[in-house]
């Protein structure tokens, strides 16, 4: 009986020992993941970040400033016949939406581009794996 309990001990310190690493090892995994989800963050940011809606606020100010003025024009003189300030706003608008559908396309593009190369990743680390898995599996036939 004596004999036993050291013998256990020492399977208890194995298996404490075990986890520890384990535990290490996910520790370790879920900063590579962090650092990753970072980058991805600070890439997509670049794309549609804060320079890109600086842009964009510019460019609404634009048109907007560029309707208040025609519709100015329009009550304050007959500078313009009646329904051209309708056309050039109608016209304005529609520029606006086709600004609107070309910076979605690009972020679009861009997110399809970061989600390829995922999948890329992923399919490399399922191939490792089973790689892995056959090595294994060979070993433990042995």
């Amino acid at each position: 009986m004596h004999n036993k309990k050291p013998n256990g001990d020492a399977n208890d310190t194995e298996m404490i020992q075990d986890l520890k690493e384990k535990r290490e090892d996910i520790l370790r995994e879920i900063q590579e993941y962090n650092q990753e989800r970072e980058q991805i963050k600070s890439m997509l940011g670049s794309v549609g970040g804060e320079r890109y809606s600086k842009t964009d606020k510019i460019i609404n100010i634009f048109f907007v400033l560029l309707i208040i003025g025609f519709i100015i024009l329009e009550i304050t003189t007959d500078f313009l016949p009646p329904y051209i300030s309708l056309e050039i706003g109608v016209l304005l608008v529609s520029i606006k939406i086709i600004w609107m559908i070309h910076s979605q396309h690009k972020f679009n593009h861009f997110q399809f581009w970061i989600l390829n190369s995922l999948e890329f990743r992923m399919n490399n680390m399922y191939s490792r794996i089973k790689k892995i898995e056959r090595m294994l599996s060979s070993q433990d036939e042995k």
